[in-house]
């Protein structure tokens, strides 16, 4: 065993993203296939001018060859690296070396020529043959794990029949050992996507607007990139963002927070939960902490992650764990005004396992910080503006049930929910339109005045 291996390690880093019946850890005294030219000849490091000349390289074959857990290790190549093609010769050896022994590695992932610095990934497939592999090998033992070298998502077509899956990404030149160690739970997996794994290419946020013609790229994903994507388009990947498995359990209680009503810039907001772990391996977690504000005025996602802390914890220990949220964590981009404000409000601060898995909620008034003076009324500014405006609000409060008093169907009493339909069609009026609903009362020199007066007050 490794001296130290629960400091630190980049086992660290990789993520456990499936493990069906526990299958892992390897249990002592299992024979082993490993199969896959990975395991010789690891992908450690990105393509393109990344490339270092590494001092040494560590296989995962020697690794589990020299390991005393392991009784018996056979290796199968399984399929060509430069080659989409199966070799039936050396997938029928992978099928026959799985069927001997007890558990079954394989190693998989994408070579060089699928992604490198310099050119862009066309899809998300593995090469044709480790697909077909992997297929193969697990309709005769169920006892398989895949091991994943890859430095961007994959799909994973073959992810029903398989118990468990690592992705271990591109770990370095001594990435072996740790997958050694996380394989056969010398070190408990810790690891939590920092991106998230779609079901499909055409899921991505980006898919519509990238490739563009011609040497123009539009970015048109706005905020919604990532995890904040899938949340608003209610899309289910397939690994969310933050997401990762352990040999051990975690339970979360007694969230808190030291303020229920935060009234000025300058205080900061704290956090704290207390985590335990529930299980019989000493482990860590990740504590992710979300904003999110269900209320808006404005184009916002539906909940951000503002902080995030890894703990570790003896079996039955718990800690409690404290973040702190200062006013950034609540704030957006102004891009009129040219600066980070807060839209005030009751906001959600959630503590969660990853971005789909929410744990526990609390909410906090936030008040606004937004100056009150700097929105320019024209004859194009909608209600909905003059509405979220801190400072115009109320005028525009009084404006809209003035219109509503003289709307074409304000007398339409027998129509179900007449005041929400109003303020809708309201909501996204210009001012210009206005009066037009107003059965003449209001008219375009009353018009002309009513801007003039609420510039005045934008002003003040």
């Amino acid at each position: 065993m490794r001296q130290n291996a629960w400091l630190i390690s980049s086992g660290d880093s990789m993520v456990l993203l499936k493990n069906d019946g526990e299958i892992l850890p390897v249990p002592q005294g299992m024979t082993l296939a490993v199969i896959g030219p990975f395991a010789k000849k690891p992908r450690f490091q990105g393509g393109g001018s990344s490339h270092i000349n590494p001092t040494q390289v560590d296989d995962l074959l020697r690794e589990l060859e020299s390991d005393a857990g392991v009784s018996k290790v056979t290796y199968a190549q399984g399929f060509e690296l430069d080659k989409d093609e199966s070799d039936e010769t050396l997938q029928q050896e992978a099928i026959e070396a799985a069927q001997e022994a007890d558990y079954v590695i394989v190693m998989a992932g994408l070579p060089d020529r699928y992604e490198s610095e310099g050119f862009d990934r066309t899809h998300m497939d593995l090469p044709g043959n480790q697909t077909e592999l992997i297929t193969a090998v697990t309709q005769h033992q169920p006892m398989t794990a895949v091991v994943l070298s890859n430095g961007s998502p994959v799909v994973m077509p073959w992810l029903s029949d398989v118990p468990a899956v690592l992705e271990a990404y591109l770990g370095g030149q001594g990435m072996a050992g740790p997958v050694a160690d996380l394989l056969m739970g010398r070190v408990n997996p810790s690891g939590r996507l920092t991106e998230t794994f779609p079901v499909k290419l055409s899921d991505n946020p980006s898919y519509l607007n990238f490739p563009c013609e011609g040497d123009e790229v539009h970015y048109r994903e706005g905020l919604f990139v990532g995890y904040r994507y899938y949340d608003q388009k209610q899309l289910k990947p397939l690994f969310p963002f933050g997401f990762g498995l352990s040999y051990t359990s975690f339970a979360y209680r007694d969230l808190a927070l030291s303020h229920e009503k935060l009234i000025s810039g300058e205080e900061d907001l704290t956090v704290t939960v207390t985590v335990t772990n529930t299980g019989d391996q000493a482990g860590k977690e990740v504590v992710q902490l979300y904003v999110a504000k269900p209320e808006s005025a404005l184009i916002r996602a539906p909940k951000e992650l503002k902080g995030f802390t890894k703990i570790f914890l003896e079996p039955g220990e718990e800690k409690t764990v404290t973040l702190t949220l200062d006013q950034r964590a609540f704030a957006y981009y102004d891009q009129t005004l040219k600066g980070w404000y807060v839209e005030g409000g009751s906001y959600q601060v959630m503590i969660a396992q990853n971005a789909e898995k929410s744990l526990l909620v609390k909410e906090v008034e936030v008040a606004d910080d937004r100056p009150r003076s700097g929105l320019k009324v024209t004859r194009n500014t909608t209600v909905g503006d003059l509405l979220a405006d801190p400072l115009l609000n109320e005028q525009a409060e009084v404006l809209l049930a003035r219109i509503n008093e003289h709307h074409p169907i304000s007398d339409m009493e027998e129509v179900e929910g007449l005041d929400d339909m109003a303020k809708a069609m309201m909501q996204y009026m210009p001012l210009r339109a206005l009066a037009n609903f107003s059965q003449g009362t209001i008219t375009e020199d009353m018009l002309q005045e009513m801007i003039r007066e609420l510039n005045r007050t934008s002003r003040q």
